[in-house]
C-alpha cells in the first residue's frame, strides 16, 4: 500500500489526518460527447448588435438580439421553434456577422394591374412566411392594392423583406446584404380571376457576402461539434474559411473536430453539386439539402440539422436516414431526386433526402470529402465524424487530466511505492477499459481487435516522452439493405391408385 499524503511526511507530533479525495469509479463507463451547434449568419441590415458569441435559449431572443427575419433569427427558429420541437438543451451559440462594407442587398417588385371585379382575399408568401391577408375590394385602385400589400408584408416580423409602397409597385428589400439575399423567393397567393393580377419581379442585386473570419476567430477552445454557415451554398471563400479553419480543428494539439452544415435547394442535381464536386478533399463542409424548395438555403440546412444533432447528442453510433424535417416546404414532386440521382449526389459531395407524404425526409448526410479513387471515403458520412469525435473525447478525457500531467514514468517492470508513478501498460490499460464500453455503444466494431493492438511505450530519445498507439474499427450503419427474393411454385403431389 502506498504511503498516505493526509499528513506531510516529515510530521512528527502526534495528529489524525484525513484527506477527501473524489476517485472517478466508472471503470472505463463511457461519457457520449455532448453537441454544441454554432450560428453563423448576419444579423438584420437595419439592427445594431455586438459581434460578441451569444448563447440563445429562443428564437424570439435571437430576433429581439439580432433583428427579426434575418438569418440568424430564421435560422434559430427552425433549431428552436416555440412548439419545442427542436434541439432541446443542446446549446446553440450564435456568431454574428455584419453586412460587407461593400455589400448590397437584394431588391424585387410586385407591380398589380388590371381592375378588381370583386372582392378577394390574397397573401403574400417569401420562402414560405406568410404575410397577413390583405383583401382587394371590387373596383380598388392600384394605389390602394400596393399601400395594403406593404402593410400585410410588414406586419410579419418573420418575413425576411421589408416592403415600400409607391402608387404603382411595391419594392421589397432583403433585410440583409449579400449574396445570399439573392436566394430569396416571393409569390402571391390568392384568386387569378378576379380582375387584378399581380407580377412578381424576384430580388435580385445582393452582392457580397461578409466573411466568416471574425467569427471563427471566436470558437476559441469551446467544441463547438455542429456549424450552421447561413451564406450561400456557392459562396467558396466562406467554404474555404471554414474548411481551413476546421482542418486545424482535427490537429494533435486542439482536437476539436467539427462539422459546418451549409444548406442547397437547387432541383437539378449538376446545378446542386457543381461546388461539392470540386471539393474533393473536404471532409468539413457538409450540403444539406431540399431540391426545389421555396425554403431559403439556410432554413432547409437549420431545420434538418435539428434532427441531426439530436441523433448525434443522444446516439452517436445512429445515422440520421428517415429523420423527418417537419415544417419545410419540400419541392413539386417533379424537382424531387430518384435513388440514380442521389446516388450520384452521395459520389459527388452532397447529401440527400426524399420527400415523403409531403415531408422532407433526410436520407444520407455527407461531407464533401469523395477523393478520385476512394471507393470508401473515410470522412465521407458524418455520423462516421460524429463516432471519432467522442471517441477523441473520451481518449481526452483518460489523458488529459492532473492524473497523467507530469506523472513519474517508468518501465513496466519496475517497482515502485510512488502512487503517481505511471508506465506504459497503464496507458494501455486506461484506454482499453474505454474501448469495451464504445463497444456496447455500437460506435465501434471488434472491441477485442482493438485491445490486442492497443500499445504505449517510453520513448527512445525523451524519457519524458510516452508514445501511445491505438486502432478502432468504427462500426458501420444499415444505409443499404439488399435482399434477395427467392420464389417458386407449389405443385401437387402425384397419387398412386393401388
Amino acid at each position: 500500500m502506498a504511503r498516505s499524503i493526509a499528513v506531510d511526511p516529515s510530521a512528527v507530533a502526534r495528529v489524525v489526518g484525513i484527506q477527501t479525495i473524489f476517485k472517478d469509479l466508472r471503470n472505463g463507463a463511457l461519457v457520449l460527447l455532448p453537441q454544441r451547434i454554432a450560428v453563423i449568419g448576419q444579423g438584420s441590415s437595419d439592427s445594431v448588435y455586438s459581434t460578441t458569441k451569444q448563447q440563445v435559449t429562443s428564437a424570439s431572443q435571437a430576433g429581439a438580439l439580432y433583428g427579426y427575419g434575418s438569418p440568424i433569427h430564421l435560422a434559430v427558429k427552425q433549431l428552436l421553434p416555440t412548439n419545442g420541437d427542436g434541439v432541446g438543451t443542446i446549446p446553440v451559440t450564435v456568431y454574428p456577422l455584419v453586412d460587407a462594407v461593400p455589400g448590397a442587398a437584394s431588391v424585387g417588385e410586385i407591380t398589380p394591374t388590371g381592375t378588381q371585379l370583386e372582392s378577394a382575399a390574397y397573401r403574400v408568401v417569401v420562402n414560405g412566411v406568410r404575410s397577413e391577408q390583405f383583401v382587394v375590394a371590387t373596383g380598388a385602385t392600384i394605389a390602394t392594392v400596393t399601400a395594403d400589400i406593404a402593410t400585410a408584408v410588414n406586419s410579419i416580423l418573420d418575413m425576411p423583406v421589408k416592403a415600400v409602397a409607391t402608387a404603382t409597385k411595391v419594392t421589397l428589400t432583403s433585410k440583409w446584404k449579400g449574396l445570399s439575399a439573392n436566394d430569396i423567393y416571393m409569390q402571391v397567393e390568392g384568386s387569378t380571376t378576379a380582375g387584378v393580377t399581380f407580377a412578381v419581379t424576384q430580388p435580385t442585386g445582393g452582392l457580397v457576402n461578409p466573411s466568416l473570419a471574425p467569427a471563427l476567430a471566436q470558437f476559441g477552445s469551446v467544441w463547438e461539434t455542429m456549424a450552421l454557415n447561413c451564406l450561400n451554398p456557392t459562396d467558396t471563400d466562406a467554404l474555404n474559411q471554414t474548411s481551413d479553419f476546421g482542418e486545424g480543428r482535427w490537429g494533435s494539439l486542439v482536437r476539436k473536430p467539427l462539422v459546418s452544415f451549409v444548406g442547397n435547394t437547387d432541383a437539378d442535381v449538376q446545378d446542386a453539386t457543381t461546388v461539392t464536386s470540386a471539393r474533393k478533399t473536404d471532409r468539413v463542409n457538409s450540403q444539406l439539402v431540399s431540391p426545389g424548395s421555396i425554403d431559403l438555403p439556410f432554413v432547409t440546412a437549420a431545420r434538418q440539422l435539428a434532427r441531426i444533432a439530436v441523433v448525434a447528442n443522444e446516439n452517436p453510433a445512429c445515422d440520421y436516414g428517415s429523420q423527418q424535417a417537419t415544417g419545410l416546404n419540400p419541392g413539386a414532386d417533379g424537382d424531387q431526386w430518384d435513388y440514380v440521382t442521389r446516388d450520384l449526389a452521395v459520389k459527388a459531395g452532397s447529401s440527400t433526402v426524399e420527400t415523403r407524404d409531403n415531408v422532407v425526409t433526410i436520407q444520407d448526410v455527407v461531407t464533401y470529402y469523395h477523393p478520385t479513387g476512394d471507393e470508401i471515403p473515410a470522412y465521407r458520412y458524418v455520423c462516421d465524424i460524429v463516432k471519432l469525435q467522442n471517441i477523441i473525447f473520451n481518449l481526452d478525457l483518460i489523458f488529459a487530466n492532473p492524473e497523467w500531467d507530469g506523472a513519474p514514468l517508468i518501465p513496466d517492470n519496475q517497482p515502485t511505492t510512488n502512487p503517481k508513478a505511471k508506465k506504459p501498460k497503464m496507458a494501455v490499460a486506461a484506454i482499453c477499459s474505454v474501448i469495451d464500453s464504445l463497444g456496447l455503444e455500437a460506435i465501434i466494431s471488434d472491441p477485442e481487435f482493438t485491445k490486442k493492438n492497443t500499445f504505449a511505450e517510453i520513448d527512445t530519445q525523451n524519457p519524458k516522452r510516452l508514445n501511445i498507439s491505438t486502432t478502432v474499427k468504427l462500426s458501420g450503419n444499415t444505409n443499404i439493405l439488399a435482399v434477395d427474393l427467392n420464389f417458386g411454385f407449389n405443385f401437387g403431389t402425384a397419387q398412386i391408385v393401388g
